[in-house]
């Protein structure tokens, strides 16, 4: 089964992800990981991220993969071309590289190819912009998961000062998650939309606990046990 989680940065997705695939005994894929190391490489590479062509051939041959604890279904961290670049992703700069990157349709052409192949070995919660919509659209759970702008930018806020990575001024990442959720929108491939059988689910103001129950509950409808 594929629990498709989609939603605007910021919303919570691969927090919620994670405690629905604990709770259901599923495995968790965060593609938006995928496009974070692509466009890690790409800045590593000196790449611009305007050469659409670079950009594709970096999704094409450099191999991304998830390593995990034993016998733990959450990944523990994600690598490209062989390189852990679990930290390295999580920067205010890979934050502004990865809309960018990640509207190229040869990236997603791509890592959209290694997402189905992933996903269709087992139980799967799978969080991006996309899932939904494009990469699974006959998962048989579909949520589109979101927050204010406002309450999305204090959460990235906190998140950033408890790893010590990412900018910690609010000003600043209020107005990167505007910008993000502007692009992710606009763009000529696989927007950010919810899919027309999906359930919206608004956090804001909720405790996470209610939300990752609910999609629990979602699943369980659907044949999860």
């Amino acid at each position: 089964m594929i629990i498709a989680i989609d939603g605007p940065s910021g919303a919570g997705k691969s927090t919620v992800a994670k405690a629905v695939a604990r709770t259901l005994g599923f495995s968790c894929l965060d593609t938006g990981a995928m496009y974070r190391a692509v466009a890690w490489q790409a800045l590593e590479d000196g790449a611009s991220l305007e050469d659409a062509e670079a950009l594709g051939r970096i999704a094409r041959e450099r191999e991304i993969a998830f390593f995990h604890d034993p016998g733990d279904p959450m990944p523990k961290g994600v690598s490209i071309g062989g390189q852990d670049v679990s930290a390295a992703i999580r920067t205010a700069e890979i934050d502004r590289a990865v809309s960018p990157v990640s509207a190229v349709p040869a990236v997603r052409e791509a890592l959209v190819a290694q997402q189905r192949r992933i996903g269709r070995s087992g139980d799967y919660v799978v969080e991006g912009r996309d899932i939904g919509t494009t990469v699974f659209p006959e998962a048989p759970v579909k949520v589109f998961l979101t927050a204010s702008a406002e309450e999305r930018a204090h959460r990235r806020v906190r998140q950033n000062v408890d790893r010590s990575v990412g900018s910690i001024d609010y000003e600043e990442v209020l107005a990167d998650i505007r910008r993000r959720d502007e692009v992710d929108s606009s763009r000529a491939a696989s927007p950010l939309r919810p899919a027309d059988d999906a359930v919206h689910l608004d956090s804001t103001g909720r405790y996470i606990e209610d939300v990752i129950d609910e999609i629990c509950a979602l699943a369980r409808e659907k044949g999860a046990r």
